[in-house]
């Protein structure tokens, strides 16, 4: 086990030594989805790369001494948008699509956070926030809203450091009448008829985006906590205005002592998003691929590091799995430890490539008859949530494709066929080939097995 943890700090800017604020309750808050779509494998990497910072510090600190909160966005434009567009009560979208998340975290090998708090169940507490938040004369009503006073307060921006111009202009703020200043940002609008609201001091209306946050995690982890978590795009203004709402309100130096961040996934060099498209979803990978490749995907980078996806990285994840549940066999010792490489890895801010390179010498150790290296390698992938599975299970596939999955692949190989797209045909049956399934092209059709 490490001496100590270290984690890069994003309001330092600095990897520093993880203190926590009480060792018997290390809390940690993450940003989670805004439910109106499935998630794609770039939102997916946040959600394994900080399931590894939960599993490494309940290994060092004790399983019952970690609070672990990530939230469920269910209020939203977006949301409104989306309900609108395919005819349905939002409610019914935001059930739809919470289900549909937690079924792409299992697959991913994601455990459930301690807390999972829904905006919509915590109104009285952003309305509570944003009332401190007049009375102590960080914020104003005007026409219906409510605005969080960037002015009142002097080191507004110290997460991202950017100066007042910057901040304003990457926020890409509205310019409306009834701001003070314009980068001045919402705490409170009011809602149309057709649009969810609740009622509040200032008519009908719904929160502003930072502001739920705020309200959650002091809910359920106090004014201030050990680690916030989420991806690098959210440092502003999502996270930078989270920390101005929180400690206005609370009159506290902080929020978060620790605020990490993890990289980009990207296509091709550029990141991918919905907006422009190049997005690929973790169900739509999945059809092909077991959850545990994809995982070993996202991890096979540094969480700080841009990530270039590609199916051909997720095969590559799956053959190296492969070698792995091989090297571990049968390993019966659950009693064994970690490996102290491994853990020094994760230990030096979640060092995850070199825990992966010390995994694979444990491998080639345990292929010579090490036994002990065997069950250091089972332990040691259990921090990184990987090799969680019987080997015999793994290698039926019973972590992979089913039948149905199976089928559809065969079916979309035919048709490629048809159409003359034979490099497309011979992709689909090299990824079936490298997840274990061989196909044979017979007189009465395609038959396969698993190999």
């Amino acid at each position: 086990m490490p001496n100590t943890l270290a984690f890069y700090n994003t309001l330092a800017r600095e990897k520093q030594a993880f203190t926590p604020i009480d060792e018997r309750n290390i809390r940690i808050y993450a940003c989670g989805p805004t439910v109106y779509d499935r998630i794609h494998v770039g939102n997916a990497r946040p959600l394994v790369a900080f399931d590894v910072l939960v599993r490494l510090l309940r290994y060092v600190y004790g399983q019952d001494r970690v609070t672990y909160v990530r939230n469920i966005t269910d209020v939203d434009d977006k949301i409104n948008a989306r309900a609108i567009e395919e005819g349905v009560d939002i409610r019914v979208l935001t059930e739809r699509t919470t289900r549909a998340f937690h079924d792409d975290c299992a697959a991913l090998h994601v455990a459930p956070p301690d807390q999972e708090p829904r905006a919509t169940d915590h109104i009285a507490e952003m309305i509570s926030m944003i009332e401190t938040l007049i009375g102590k004369g960080h914020a104003y009503s005007a026409e219906g809203h409510v605005l969080f006073h960037v002015a009142s307060m002097e080191d507004y921006g110290s997460l991202s450091r950017r100066s007042r111009d910057e901040l304003i202009a990457g926020a890409r703020v509205d310019v409306a009448p009834y701001k003070k200043d314009s980068g001045d940002f919402v705490l409170w609008k009011p809602s149309a008829p057709d649009q969810p609201g609740w009622d509040s001091p200032w008519g009908r209306g719904r929160p502003g985006w930072h502001i739920e946050c705020s309200a959650m995690s002091a809910k359920h982890l106090g004014e201030e906590f050990d680690i916030h978590a989420g991806g690098l795009d959210l440092i502003f203004p999502h996270h930078e205005n989270e920390i101005a709402q929180s400690r206005c309100a609370h009159g506290t130096d902080g929020m978060a002592r620790y605020w990490m961040h993890n990289g980009y996934v990207t296509v091709e060099g550029e990141k991918m998003s919905k907006s422009l498209g190049n997005f690929t979803t973790v169900e739509d990978v999945l059809a092909d691929y077991p959850g545990e490749a994809v995982r070993f995907a996202l991890l096979a980078a540094h969480y700080r590091a841009p990530l270039d996806f590609s199916r051909q990285a997720v095969a590559e994840a799956k053959t190296a799995l492969d070698g792995l549940y091989r090297a571990i066999g049968h390993a019966g010792d659950d009693r064994s430890e970690p490996d102290e490489g491994v853990m020094t890895a994760l230990g030096d801010d979640l060092n995850t490539p070199n825990a992966i390179a010390r995994l694979h010498e444990l491998a080639r150790e345990a292929n010579k008859g090490d036994a002990a290296a065997a069950a250091r390698l089972k332990a040691s992938a259990g921090l990184l949530g990987l090799l969680e599975a019987d080997p015999d299970t793994w290698f039926r596939g019973g972590d992979g494709l089913d039948e149905a999955a199976i089928q559809k692949a065969i079916e979309a190989r035919l048709n490629a066929r048809k159409e003359r797209n034979f490099a497309e045909a011979d992709r689909i049956r090299d990824d079936l080939a490298n997840q274990g399934i061989l196909l044979e092209d017979t007189a009465e059709g395609t038959v396969w097995r698993r190999g």
